[in-house]
């Protein structure tokens, strides 16, 4: 890895959405920055969640009106911004007579939620009856129905190219972004911290850079950055663990996302069409250990499958019908003695000093507001640096995929002899950048094959991933910029030639293409069924891919 001698402005420890948004924001304003990040991009929580782009309709339970104000403002500027990975879905939330809250107070709900987005394009909510209801969604159980509402949120199937593009556009402006590195220690200079020691996880390597102000960004590693070298600090995370689980569709399956309130507890549940397939979600557990330990567990698999099977009887779905599941620890503030449920969602800085000034650390924050955040985190270093902000831009600079014709792209990449699957696929996860992608087989025509037959993928987008998208093994490819892993076979059959196409380019020998198909299938085990030895339905995935 070379060294990071140049001076910078700003170190932002964390490659989750938020420290990507605030690495592009600040080097766009003119700072020189760079990202450090352990592990890759978007290999955190950001990955984990519901993936939809919401404006928090829970949050008006707790009157918290400004984030409820604030997501629904940032939802519209991603549809704007994103177009191509973020777009509008309707909702519907059916209203019980066992339910915890009335339907009048879900109506007024409503009302507000519309209000609070006065400037969106989208379509305001629907109130419809039993019967209406049960026409739109006819697998719903109807005991005790009273009907429903029905409304607009966003969705991002793909949390994990928002966070590759979003890096792409941060490099664009100038900033460095280093992955598989991980922080160890601080660096002072006067009594302040002027810098960090990283290590280079690939080689094992120690490295050092220097700048006046370092932003903990880390989600909800926060409090794990330092692993010597620093004195002990307040405990800043309360993060909880949420888990999902993954089905092919259905009997009685909605089209719609379904948000409706458990029999059992009165959460709200989601069932979300999801990559062909239904993403089952959330739960809301304390969970103190490493977050890169979070799992899904039994009790909670067995919970969200009782609550599809009440709420859609014809489901009745069992453990054997579930694909893989996946959990994350959301980056809540710590907050002892508050129920989970109602932890505050909004980010807050927290200013380290006098024992470490220098230090800064962004608790908290959402995928759906992470370009609010970054603003307003970027603004603080200004401050901090004694300099005047410019004006952010980021609220009307489109991400990198979104640019240009994509109907004329489609017909380019038709004209290159790909197949409308090929063209599809590429146009949803690239966006107008498909046609960079294509460009990988200009002079190497084997990169236009189809590599993955179940989504039409193509060999280049393995070697685009590396060159122009951060990705460093096989693991990034594959889990994070062309999202295999989240198919029913994950990926693995076609594993071994992908890692062979990446060998031929890279330099990859034998034994480097064998190590990086182990970490591929050690990464896969984190998708696995509780009660099933891997996330394969048949044997185990470290097997099938070794």
């Amino acid at each position: 890895m070379e060294e990071l001698t140049a001076p910078f402005d700003l170190i932002v420890v964390g490659g989750g959405i938020n420290g990507l948004g605030i690495a592009r924001d600040a080097a766009v304003r003119g700072l020189r920055v760079v990202l450090l990040e352990q592990d890759d991009l978007c290999s955190g929580v950001s990955a984990w969640s519901g993936r939809l782009v919401h404006g928090g309709l829970r949050y008006l339970e707790h009157r918290d009106f400004p984030l409820v104000r604030e997501s629904l403002r940032e939802r519209e500027r991603l549809f704007r911004l994103a177009p191509h990975l973020v777009k509008p879905l309707r909702l519907i939330m059916p209203m019980y007579s066992h339910s915890r809250r009335p339907a009048w107070l879900i109506r007024v709900g409503m009302f507000v939620y519309d209000a609070l987005s006065f400037d969106k394009k989208t379509e305001g909510h629907e109130v419809l009856s039993t019967q209406g209801t049960l026409e739109r969604f006819p697998g719903i159980d109807p005991d005790g129905l009273r009907g429903s509402v029905v409304f607009t949120d966003g969705q991002v199937e793909y949390a994990e190219r928002l966070c590759a593009e979003v890096a792409v556009a941060a490099a664009g402006a100038g900033a460095v972004i280093r992955t598989k590195a991980r922080v160890e220690e601080p660096v002072f200079a006067d009594g302040r911290v002027a810098g960090v020691r990283y290590r280079d996880v690939l080689t094992d390597t120690m490295h050092e850079v220097h700048a006046p102000v370092v932003l903990n960004v880390a989600g909800p590693w926060i409090d794990r950055i330092f692993r010597s070298g620093a004195p002990e600090q307040p405990r800043l995370n309360g993060g909880t663990k949420g888990s999902h689980l993954i089905v092919d569709p259905f009997p009685g399956a909605p089209d719609d996302v379904v948000y409706y309130e458990s029999k059992k507890d009165g959460r709200l549940v989601l069932v979300i069409p999801w990559m062909g397939r239904y993403l089952i979600g959330t739960t809301d557990l304390r969970f103190d250990e490493d977050p890169g330990n979070a799992r899904c567990d039994a009790d909670e698999m067995s919970y969200l499958l009782g609550e599809v099977n009440e709420l859609i009887p014809q489901a009745d779905l069992t453990p054997d019908d579930v694909l893989y599941t996946y959990s994350g620890v959301r980056p809540l503030p710590y907050a002892p003695g508050v129920a989970e449920w109602k932890v505050p969602r909004s980010h807050v800085l927290h200013d380290h000093a006098p024992d470490l000034p220098g230090l800064v650390t962004v608790v908290g924050g959402k995928l759906t507001t992470y370009r609010q955040l970054a603003e307003d985190a970027v603004d603080d270093v200004f401050r901090r640096l004694g300099r005047k902000a410019p004006t952010c831009v980021t609220a009307s600079l489109p991400l990198p995929g979104a640019g240009g014709d994509a109907a004329a792209a489609r017909t380019h990449l038709l004209g290159l002899g790909l197949s409308a699957q090929s063209a599809d696929r590429l146009l949803a996860l690239y966006g107008t950048r498909a046609l960079d992608v294509v460009q990988e087989a200009a002079e190497d025509p084997g990169l236009l094959q189809v590599l993955h037959p179940g989504t039409g993928a193509i060999a280049a987008e393995l070697v685009f991933a590396v060159r122009h998208e951060f990705a460093q093994t096989l693991t990034d490819v594959l889990a994070r910029r062309m999202l295999l892993a989240f198919e029913p076979d994950h990926g693995s059959p076609v594993a071994a030639e992908a890692a062979a196409v990446l060998g031929a380019r890279l330099g990859w020998d034998g034994d480097r293409q064998r190590d990086e198909l182990a970490g591929y299938a050690d990464w896969l085990t984190r998708l696995a069924v509780p009660g099933r030895e891997s996330a394969g339905r048949e044997g185990s995935l470290k097997d099938s891919v070794r």
